[in-house]
């Protein structure tokens, strides 16, 4: 298995920064793959806001409020392991964390959900 280059995903992307690599097979033919991403730890994240869910929430809908982006739900799905993302917003009550990526500080007096 050789490395390969850094991807091009943009800084968007739950991808960004997350290298390929090539297996090459017993018939030498050369499979490019992507490195497995590896999650942040939950406790490294800066929260943003703590969202308790209510009927009819969903992760891309809570990313478009508290991220400015729906295709961010990822974000908030890192912050609270679930297996499932759909999990996340399953239980009317449950409360999650709303957070940025690890080094980014949070956002002062945001409010709480």
């Amino acid at each position: 298995m050789a490395d390969a280059t850094q991807t091009s995903y943009p800084r968007s992307s739950r991808y960004y920064g997350t290298g390929t690599a090539v297996h090459t097979g017993a018939d030498g033919r050369e499979t490019r793959y992507l490195r497995r991403r590896l999650l942040p730890r939950p406790e490294d994240l800066s929260e943003v806001a703590v969202h308790t869910v209510s009927t009819g929430d969903r992760p891309d809908l809570l990313a478009a409020r508290y991220l400015g982006r729906a295709d961010q739900w990822w974000q908030i799905a890192d912050a609270n392991p679930v297996l499932d993302p759909r999990e996340l917003t399953d239980t009317p009550g449950r409360r999650i964390r709303i957070t940025l990526p690890a080094g980014v500080p949070g956002v002062p007096g945001a409010a709480n959900g």
